[in-house]
């Protein structure tokens, strides 16, 4: 955490702020903007989930890189202070290089920083430039050769789209022929569209998974609190990956020693070796990590918050988050302290049926108002909307990320379960162990 030596410079008393994303990671994000008293008017895209558009005032602009122009200009007339961008794919098309202005910075990387979510080929090139401990791996773009590669193997891999795929281009296989039906789902039936292009193959680790969050200001690293992500859609980590079932934080996983070593050894050679390329990175750094027997490797490189790391995050932030993103955003965040709640939050997806497959929309919701009677509880919409009569409805597979606070690890769980439960539309499912391995460690310790 860094030490404040003074309070950053130019930031307006009342900050105008322009949100980009329509999801549970954003509807977090603006819940907590909102206790901020800097925060003006907050503006958010149209198309956003009920529970986040009932936070701002709808953006009369499309949030189009086709129409820049009118955007930009709409930004200047509402005098927008600040833009923050939650998704991956306006930082992939450098929208954040297009918004800014001398009075008008941007939360976000530019597409160059970007590149290491998007372009995971170039990531894995990147982390072996600069010794980053990762997966051994090979990049393709050709599926005859990625399947002569595969007859060669003998272990189990995991096949990665490379480019953005909504968190769901990466398939762990078991078996060589489960890898030979990967690379045709994704290299020739295009499951994943133009992500699957091209392809990383790598060894797939084993240990447990830790997702580490960084603010980054071009300069200074801050490291937040450590997070644990699920991202298999059945309880006990088993079925398709999904874009994330559930996250808790902080995590006892990662001690300050492996911390601090994953942040010399993964996180500030990432942004030396960006700032080798003339890229100079501004927002989120999220490393998604394997803590192997061998130490800390990557698994994947992410360049903004991540979802549903956010909820937790959010929930447990103590201090003003309009002020941190604007300090991330203008290069101060050395000037800046904040704080978190030292308990424990965990965040329960609740999804609709068929997810992260087919789904079907519309299915009308009850129960909001007795699942936020659970103490400690705070509800985020990802998947709602309204019907023509006004009601409730989903609209996504991933619906509410309910996320409970507690003393600790198993009374959040606790929490969270029940107030999930209490979510009521057809169809509804949602993991009840979210924390299981941290939680079953400690069961199978013997009382001394």
């Amino acid at each position: 955490m860094p030490t404040p030596s003074a309070r950053p410079s130019g930031i307006p008393d009342r900050v105008n702020v322009l949100l980009l994303g329509t999801g549970g990671r954003e509807h977090a994000l603006a819940w907590k903007m909102k206790a901020s008293p800097r925060l003006g008017e907050l503006w958010v895209e149209a198309g956003a989930n009920a529970g986040l558009a009932a936070l701002g005032t709808t953006c009369p602009e499309a949030i189009d890189v086709r129409q820049m122009f009118r955007l930009t200009r709409w930004c200047e007339r509402e005098n927008i202070g600040l833009v923050v961008i939650g998704p991956e794919a306006p930082l992939a098309q450098d929208f954040a290089t297009l918004l800014a202005a001398p009075n008008r910075p941007v939360f976000g990387p530019s597409r160059d920083g970007a590149r290491l979510e998007w372009d995971k080929a170039y990531a894995k090139q990147l982390m072996r430039s600069v010794s980053i401990p990762t997966a051994e791996g090979r990049i393709f773009d050709n599926h005859e050769a990625a399947a002569r590669y595969l007859e060669s193997r003998e272990s189990d891999v995991v096949i990665k789209a490379s480019g953005l795929a909504s968190g769901k281009g990466v398939v762990v296989c078991t078996s060589r022929a489960e890898a030979m039906a990967a690379i045709d789902r994704i290299m020739l039936k295009k499951e994943f569209g133009e992500a699957g292009n091209q392809i990383v193959i790598e060894e797939r680790l084993r240990g447990q998974e830790v997702s580490v969050l960084a603010l980054v200001d071009g300069r200074t690293i801050s490291v937040l609190d450590p997070c644990q992500d699920h991202k298999q859609v059945g309880e006990g980590d088993v079925g398709a990956n999904t874009g994330g079932m559930g996250a808790y934080c902080p995590t006892p996983v990662l001690d300050d020693a492996q911390l601090a070593q994953i942040e010399r050894q993964v996180l500030v050679p990432a942004i030396d070796g960006l700032r080798r390329e003339g890229v100079t990175f501004r927002g989120v750094l999220y490393a998604g990590l394997m803590l192997t027997p061998a130490g800390p490797k990557v698994l994947e490189f992410n360049t903004r918050f991540g979802d549903p790391e956010t909820q937790p995050l959010m929930v447990r932030l103590k201090s003003d988050l309009v002020e941190l993103l604007y300090a991330t955003a203008t290069g101060q965040l050395d000037a800046v302290d904040y704080a978190f709640d030292p308990r424990t939050a965990v965040t329960v997806v609740v999804c609709a049926e068929g997810y992260p497959g087919s789904i079907v929309k519309g299915k009308p919701i009850t129960g909001l108002d007795e699942a936020k009677e659970v103490e400690g509880v705070t509800i985020f919409h990802a998947g709602t909307g309204r019907n023509a009569k006004g009601e409730l409805v989903t609209t996504g597979g991933r619906v509410f990320g309910v996320t409970a606070l507690g003393a600790d690890l198993a009374e959040a769980q606790a929490r969270a379960n029940e107030a999930a439960s209490r979510i009521v539309f057809q169809g509804a499912f949602f993991r009840r162990d979210i924390g299981h391995r941290v939680l079953k460690r400690r069961a199978d310790q013997p009382v001394s």
